[in-house]
């Protein structure tokens, strides 16, 4: 019997799909889970009649490979990779390959992927996205770790991904953990796309007293055009679908938020890198706020909302709605970039900005038209220092600025809370002022610690103490951080 062309280990739903996946596209593959009753339901279910072995250690699924074999996990990220990992080598020979394709934190990666080529073994670290669905039928796939191994995978995974114009969404990140951190970043926008959503929708049912099926009527709408994407997609769906009893499923659900970890670590690493990821980071925070469920209930008594009582006008609302969620969503995939440009400084990556935004462009959660345009800024000017600069999104931004303001302050009058909304047009506000208020914060840190200050007046980088007391004291800190 012919050798598999690849081995996945994990057949939880995600692993099942990407090895129908590969089946369908003619790619031999062997199979392993640490119960066998799945791998053998596996096989007797979906997997009949297709390319796929089952096996049932991990020295059978090692033998069953071609060489360079090739082995991929889809397990849970942090300790169970290291110890499948750690179960593997003494299997396997120099020059074959490990594959992660879990949600693991890139710095792991980059360790892996270090520890592994002592040991003679490559290693990748691929983030996956689109769920089930592009799983199934092509995700977005972003790879990195040893280039050495992307020669011998790139055939299953680009045939694998999805495409958009002939086009894979798949190709090589960069080293080390480049790939894991790129879909860190990923699913730091998801984060920060779903609150914008959620944000909208709320300003929609609480400000305009809108039922779910106008609210559905609209997103489908908006789905036609500039705001094209897979999040508002399923919004509009979501908002069709009905409980047992013929109501709106989406009032029955309780407004506390869940969350894995991974948008988290994008705030983290911002604060960590000094990038200003105001969006996602705020994004986070209102997920834990919404898990406040029962204090939120208190203080809503203590605290019962006074919305304004105004005329307002539907459709202008909707308008200034629609342009706020736009507008904020530039900011968003801009604060994204802020945080890749720098990583790639910090790690000597040569990330392809434009090769991101393709992969982003199909298969995946945050899959949008709007990532077209990000490739060809990119592609116009690799060397682009911030999306808002480009003047697609100059003029986008503009185009939407008022209408961003006038839906804020329709929440606000509403008391309505639109956090990551505001938090995109402060950001925004901050970035485009030639001054801001950072002078009195230097002249603060001054005061109290002697931590020195530049001045308009003398070139960048000479510091200046002030004796503010006139204490006769004129001895400066020695640490002075931007």
């Amino acid at each position: 019997m012919s050798k598999a062309d690849i081995g996945l280990i994990g057949l939880a739903v995600m692993g099942q799909n990407l090895v129908l996946n590969m089946a369908d596209h003619g790619f031999k593959v062997a199979v392993y889970n640490r119960s066998p009753d799945k791998t053998n339901n596996f096989l007797a279910g979906e997997a009949a009649d297709k390319p796929i072995i089952g096996t049932f250690s991990l020295e059978e699924l090692v033998d069953s490979l071609e060489t360079p074999r090739k082995v991929m996990l889809m397990v849970k990220a942090g300790e169970v990779v290291d110890l499948f990992i750690d179960q593997l080598v003494p299997l396997l020979d120099d020059g074959d390959i490990i594959i992660d394709g879990g949600n693991s934190l890139y710095i792991d990666s980059t360790r892996r992927t270090h520890a592994l080529k002592e040991k003679g073994i490559l290693f990748i670290g691929t983030g996956v996205s689109g769920g089930e669905e592009g799983a199934r039928h092509g995700p977005s796939i972003m790879p990195g770790g040893n280039p050495l191994a992307w020669d011998s995978v790139k055939p299953i995974f680009q045939s694998i991904s999805a495409h958009v114009d002939q086009e894979p969404c798949c190709d090589w990140v960069g080293d080390e953990g480049a790939g894991h951190y790129v879909k860190m970043v990923h699913n730091g926008i998801e984060y920060g796309d779903m609150q914008l959503i959620s944000e909208a929708y709320q300003l929609m049912r609480e400000g305009l007293k809108m039922t779910p099926e106008e609210c559905h009527q609209v997103f489908a709408e908006w789905n036609k055009g500039v705001l094209d994407s897979y999040l508002i997609e399923i919004t509009a769906d979501i908002l069709t679908f009905k409980d047992s009893d013929g109501s709106p499923l989406i009032d029955k659900i309780l407004d506390a938020a869940g969350q894995k970890g991974t948008g988290k670590w994008t705030g983290i690493n911002s604060l960590e890198m000094g990038v200003p990821l105001t969006l996602i980071t705020e994004s986070v925070y209102a997920r834990c706020l919404s898990a406040l469920k029962e204090e939120r209930i208190t203080a809503s008594k203590i605290y019962p909302r006074k919305p304004a009582i105004t005329e307002n006008d539907k459709k202008t609302v909707l308008e200034a709605i629609h342009d706020a969620l736009y507008a904020s969503k530039i900011i968003s995939y801009t604060q994204g970039y802020m945080l890749m440009k720098e990583a790639a400084k910090a790690y000597s990556w040569d990330l392809n900005y434009g090769g991101i935004a393709l992969m982003w462009r199909g298969g995946c959660i945050i899959r949008s038209t709007f990532l077209g345009e990000i490739k060809r800024a990119f592609d116009e000017a690799p060397d682009l220092q911030n999306l808002l600069q480009d003047g697609f999104f100059e003029q986008a931004i503009k185009k939407a600025e008022a209408n961003w303001r006038e839906a804020i302050i329709f929440g606000i009058k509403q008391s309505i809370p639109t956090p990551a909304l505001s938090s995109a047009l402060a950001f925004f506000d901050g970035y485009r002022s030639e001054t801001v208020s950072a002078n009195m914060i230097q002249a603060q840190r001054d005061y109290f610690g002697a931590h020195t200050y530049e001045r308009v007046d003398a070139p960048r980088g000479e510091r200046f103490h002030t004796d503010w007391i006139q204490s006769g004291g004129h001895i400066s800190s020695t640490s002075y951080e931007v």
